[in-house]
């Protein structure tokens, strides 16, 4: 067969005639690393520019600043609002949960449109001030650019898919300018393990994202720390008192968040449009507070990196440091839970360092050197991202790649290790599954979750199925066996609801129950058939080893999941297959 002759409008043929799956893979990851690269720091240097700009204008307004400050994130939140949702919905949020569902549930398949729509939207967003960080939509951007590349080269379904971890770790490369601390986050929170074949991939992409960072913005470091090397003292032992202490605030942050935006997806009364906004002008009015009382802190908008790194240079006094703590956590909390498009990895940082400055504040006035203030910060940086983002590996390399000093390694490691262990007792599931959860999204194999024996802890809401086939009440069993036929999907049991389109649960019939009803010519509704028949339910929040019990003891394959303040309402399914799927799953996991 003769070999296709070269052109760029041929390109990918001539590629597969030339080099075999692996090949063209390897040599995609080359091109994805520069991509990703030129997005990364297009995206910084796009949200930098224009909140420098902006910013600097309304200062010199006048009488005038701080009305515009506090409109300036409610505008982008309007503008934001009505682009997610008549252009771009995936824009919302972080990304990072978007990546992940797109890797497990869609073979690694993320428009090139959503990529776009992310840029303008991310940009827009934090760049007039919301409290909100760029890391997370440019690991969704990256990996969208990098699942570009793989289809349009054609490469087979897995390669694709594998295409997600390598955008994904050159979008933390270049957005972090720290390389090794990226293929260790793209492991922990998407992979769950160092066995990935696509290890190579990714090893190639972050290091040319990497360079390509470099090149463009020269040898830095993303937070410009202290560089004093510290020798072990004493004042290190700080770090037992702050994991803990950093692990109890992530998880009243993620719950805070998770709750709050619960109810923003509750509530009816304004349109999905103009939620944003008021988070972004609930951001106005902390930001234009701490702003007033610390003298002139803009810490709260935006990225915040120069209160940031004045933070990790010692440079704030404790007051300063205790607003610009509690103003970033609530700003962050309603900005992000209002649906608004940014990540969290910029605010966790953030509040870290600001939790360690007051630390370092303490350890100053009890007598050490001034210097000793930088390292505190450090160690709260890393500690409140191990207790909030939950991959403690790469909670440690990000803060030394970071800030270039390796000095605090010994202390960084004890203080994340407790504030990791905390955080996950208290909260079981990450916050970015949960997030997915809360949109009604289960990844069904936990890849965030960590612990052989104890994953039936974890609720049931993890592996159930949210958009579950459910048999029509209004309906007789003829009716329900060609609906179910219509959707393509048999199953061996159904839930049994009002009316189409309803989530109010009636019951539980299976499949054989219906045909047996068709065969005898039944004509009367299910839910005249179904009435006197005791429910077995079980809660979200009950766990699977519980769920497991109760589907034992009840002897069913299935049972319908309800809400625990109306038992009425219908929120998903889960099956003994579902468990039986998880328990294999750890089991591989234990032999590899």
């Amino acid at each position: 067969m003769p070999k296709e002759r070269f052109s760029l409008n041929n390109l990918p043929n001539w590629m597969r005639g030339r080099f075999d799956d692996t090949q063209r893979f390897l040599m995609l990851c080359i091109c994805a690393g520069v991509l990703c690269g030129l997005v990364g720091v297009s995206f910084h240097l796009a949200i930098t520019g224009i909140f420098e700009a902006l910013f600097h204008f309304y200062q010199g307004l006048g009488i005038w600043a701080l009305p515009a400050m506090v409109l300036s994130p409610a505008l982008a939140g309007l503008i934001v609002g009505l682009m997610i949702y008549h252009v771009s919905p995936t824009a919302s949020g972080s990304g990072i949960p978007q990546t992940k569902a797109a890797y497990y549930q869609n073979f690694g398949v993320i428009k090139t449109s959503e990529a776009f729509w992310r840029f303008i939207i991310g940009t827009l967003s934090v760049a007039f001030g919301n409290s909100l960080g760029r890391e997370g939509p440019t690991v969704h951007i990256c990996s969208a650019v990098s699942s570009k590349l793989g289809r349009f080269f054609g490469l087979g379904k897995l390669r694709v898919q594998a295409m997600i971890p390598v955008g994904m770790g050159a979008g933390i490369s270049a957005a972090f300018n720290a390389p090794i601390a990226a293929i260790t986050f793209v492991f922990e929170e998407l992979l769950d393990n160092f066995s990935s074949k696509a290890l190579g991939g990714i090893l190639i992409a972050v290091v040319v994202a990497a360079v390509v960072e470099r090149t463009l913005l020269g040898e830095h470091a993303a937070l410009q720390a202290d560089t004093t090397f510290f020798h072990t003292s004493w004042w290190m032992l700080i770090c037992l008192v702050m994991g803990p202490i950093a692990g109890l605030i992530g998880h009243l942050f993620t719950q805070s968040l998770l709750k709050l935006r619960a109810h923003f997806k509750q509530w009816q009364t304004i349109p999905n449009w103009a939620k944003p906004a008021l988070g972004g002008l609930s951001v106005g009015l902390v930001g234009v507070t701490v702003y007033h009382f610390s003298g002139g802190n803009l810490g709260v908008f935006s990225i915040g990196y120069t209160d940031l790194n004045a933070a990790l240079n010692g440079n704030l006094t404790w007051t300063v440091i205790l607003l610009l703590l509690v103003g970033k956590l609530v700003a962050t909390t309603v900005c992000y839970a209002s649906g608004s498009s940014g990540g969290i990895f910029a605010p966790v940082i953030f509040i870290g360092s600001m939790i360690g400055g007051l630390f370092g504040v303490v350890l100053v006035r009890f007598g050490a050197d001034p210097s000793v203030a930088a390292g505190a910060a450090l160690l709260g940086t890393g500690a409140f991202f191990a207790a909030v983002i939950r991959c403690p590996l790469t909670s440690v390399i990000i803060i030394f790649e970071m800030t270039a000093n390796y000095s605090l390694i010994l202390p960084l490691m004890i203080g994340n290790f407790l504030a990791h262990l905390i955080s996950a007792k208290l909260s079981p599931v990450p916050i970015y599954d949960a997030l997915l959860l809360q949109d009604g999204i289960s990844l069904k194999k936990l890849p965030a979750y960590r612990g052989e024996q104890d994953w039936r802890n974890l609720p049931v809401s993890t592996i159930m199925t949210h958009d579950s086939l459910t048999v029509i009440g209004t309906l007789d069993a003829e009716g329900n066996l060609e609906h179910i036929k219509a959707g393509g999907h048999k199953h061996h049991g159904y839930p049994v609801v009002t009316k189409f389109n309803s989530q109010e649960l009636l019951g539980v019939i299976t499949h054989h129950e219906l045909e047996e009803l068709a065969a005898a010519n039944d004509e009367q509704l299910i839910s005249q058939w179904i009435e006197g028949h005791k429910v077995i339910e079980i809660y979200p929040d009950s766990s699977i080893r519980d769920a497991a019990n109760t589907l034992v003891i009840k002897d069913v394959l299935q049972a319908p999941i309800v809400s625990r303040s109306d038992p009425t309402k219908l929120l998903g399914i889960v099956t003994l297959h579902d468990i039986a799927r998880q328990q294999n799953a750890i089991e591989e996991t234990i032999e590899r």
